[in-house]
């Protein structure tokens, strides 16, 4: 197989989330600030984008994987020429400018559209999508910067594709963020100096830019302990002078590169300040709110980790359904005594029926939770655009709770079907030949960084859910009550509307004994939290999925032939979904139920 053609995109499935199920073309485009916008010159977008990306981003996956990382002595890394080459064909583009906003000489589309962007991209290749962070940096500084901070970076940054990184984790803190010791002294005005040791920094140096923008934390000198003593400040790798131009070399230096299992063409860096030279620095919007400005950019990442995991997961599904349909291997299992029956393609076989029914499912929901979240962004700038400032934090709470979710969910159910996936193929999976190996190693990583799933378990049930007495929450059930009693008699999907129903009764229940645990220890939560995370997202899915086998079930009457087949995929798929997946709430809420703190007194010395 050429893995250069690995990449699998399903652009119908997006169109359909997009323009049939949540309908931007009436419910986003047209309203400000969308209002040059329309849903063909959208759909061209789109597939403009997903061309470059089967035929040039995609070229370098594999070259990735197999040509090493290069550090110098100077501290600079060197990236293979394919993975600079697609980097260098997305900047040709400008699609670096599809979410910037006008006044920065962007063309400002729908955080939805831009999502969907973002899916094809880190589905062809994952790394270059890391590297392509710059965009975002920009908004950042529009958003909390000084003019002067401004004027300095964010044209530099769009104009001349400055990279960008975001620098939390310390070698010994990890993910406990406020026992970082990196140090921040001020010298003047808004310049300060940063010593310490950053580590596991992706993308933390490259070079197929000129100059990198660091978005480093960092505890200015005699700040409190803890995350609030720390502040948010800006280290490029060359300094820039007020007039934006670049002058020497900064203090901040690559000092080891990772070796890793996967996503090997992403430089996941140690960064060194002010060892050699002094590593100078900018206070972000010169004031000291750090935690919650890297905020910003921890939710942006969170969101892009569940896309790339979903991305992943489709491409791996559509790759293995390709192979069940030609291979050809045994005959079917109902003439299976008879020696002479034909042999038949493998997708023929129950089992594997099973199995590419449990990718596509799975991945089509989890397609359908990130774009509804990524629609709710698209509804809160509109809100916000019109003057409606409760509605848009409305729109943008939903959002913010769902994020957890799509990082969460997304990684772990994406782990455990790409292995899924590998089955399909039998021995042949566990070769290089294809490329579901090098998947399942680049898509690992998912479930560890910008939080580990425990992290969004606990973020969801303490902050999104415990913190407002669930009041965000409530507005998604009450959504799914209100679909449960619109259902027509005459649907077909009966069964999967009871299934729903179950489900949220399940996670009702769930959540009352888990609020009733948590007064006897939070030690439940650690125990109980993933589970209930997994089980908050399995029952959105399932909500949205069933909404989206009506529309499928209106569309597929006056469609082509082609597209009925779709649709009645769509349809297998919420059917499959909801009998497979929806029924694990049940289960879920009698072992929350039954939950124990036998393990935590249990000694260390037995384990």
């Amino acid at each position: 197989m050429a893995m250069s053609n690995h990449y699998k995109s399903n652009l119908r499935d997006i169109y359909f989330n997009l323009f049939e199920f949540l309908q931007i073309g009436k419910t986003v485009l047209g309203h400000k600030p969308y209002t040059t916008f329309d849903e063909a010159t959208l759909k061209e977008t789109l597939k403009t984008f997903e061309t470059l990306c089967v035929d040039k981003i995609a070229a370098s996956f594999q070259e990735g994987d197999e040509v090493a990382l290069q550090l110098d002595n100077d501290g600079n890394v060197h990236l293979s020429e394919g993975i600079k080459n697609a980097i260098e064909e997305f900047f040709a583009g400008d699609w670096h400018r599809l979410d910037t906003s006008e006044e920065l000489g962007g063309i400002n589309a729908p955080p939805s559209v831009y999502w969907a962007t973002f899916e094809l991209l880190v589905g062809a290749n994952p790394p270059v999508g890391l590297y392509l962070f710059s965009s975002f940096s920009s908004r950042v500084l529009e958003q909390l910067g000084t003019d002067s901070q401004k004027t300095r970076y964010m044209n530099n940054i769009l104009d001349r594709h400055w990279g960008a990184t975001m620098v939390l984790t310390e070698p010994d803190s990890g993910s406990d963020v406020g026992s970082g010791r990196a140090k921040a002294r001020h010298v003047k005005d808004d310049e300060w100096h940063i010593e310490g040791v950053k580590r596991f920094i992706t993308n933390g140096d490259f070079d197929s830019t000129e100059n990198i923008i660091h978005l480093v934390l960092a505890r200015p000198e005699g700040a409190e302990t803890g995350t609030k003593g720390l502040s948010l400040f800006l280290v490029p790798k060359f300094w820039v002078n007020e007039d934006g131009k670049m002058e020497a070399r900064n203090g901040v230096y690559c000092s080891n590169l990772e070796k890793k299992m996967g996503i090997k063409a992403s430089a996941t860096c140690e960064l060194t300040f002010g060892e050699k030279i002094p590593a100078r620095a900018l206070l972000l919007g010169n004031v000291h709110d750090g935690i919650r400005q890297m905020f910003k950019v921890i939710e942006r990442a969170r969101m892009a980790v569940g896309v790339k995991s979903m991305a992943t997961l489709s491409t791996a599904y559509l790759n293995a359904l390709d192979y069940c349909k030609s291979r050809v291997q045994g005959p079917d299992l109902l003439l299976a005594m008879d020696k002479h029956s034909p042999r038949v393609p493998i997708i023929q076989h129950p089992d594997v029926k099973r199995m590419l029914m449990l990718q596509k499912s799975h991945v089509e929901g989890m397609r359908a939770l990130c774009t509804y979240c990524a629609y709710m962004q698209d509804l809160s700038v509109i809100a916000h655009a019109s003057g409606d400032e409760a509605k848009s934090k409305k729109f943008n709470t939903l959002a913010d709770m769902l994020l957890p979710l799509i990082k969460g969910y997304n990684s772990e159910r994406a782990y455990e079907l790409l292995a899924v996936s590998l089955q399909c193929y039998g021995g042949s999976g566990y070769l290089k030949d294809y490329p579901i190996e090098q998947y399942i190693r680049d898509q690992k990583i998912d479930s560890l960084y910008e939080g580990t799933t425990h992290i969004q378990a606990l973020d969801l049930i303490f902050r999104k859910i415990a913190k407002n007495g669930a009041a965000t929450l409530q507005i998604i059930f009450d959504e799914i009550r209100d679909v449960l009693a619109k259902k027509s008699q005459a649907t077909m999907l009966a069964h999967e509307y009871e299934a729903l129903a179950q489900a949220l009764a399940e996670a009702e229940k769930m959540l009352a004994i888990m609020m009733t645990k948590m007064g006897e220890s939070f030690y439940h939560v650690g125990l109980q939290g993933n589970r209930i995370l997994l089980s908050i997202a399995e029952l959105v899915i399932g909500w949205l999925l069933v909404k989206q086998g009506e529309v499928a079930i209106v569309q597929r009457e006056t469609a082509s032939a082609k597209d009925k087949a779709f649709y009645d995929g769509k349809i297998a798929s919420v059917r499959f979904f909801c009998q497979q997946a929806l029924p694990n709430l049940a289960l879920n809420r009698v072992l929350v139920e039954n939950s124990n703190l036998d393990l935590m007194e249990l000694p260390i010395e037995a384990f």
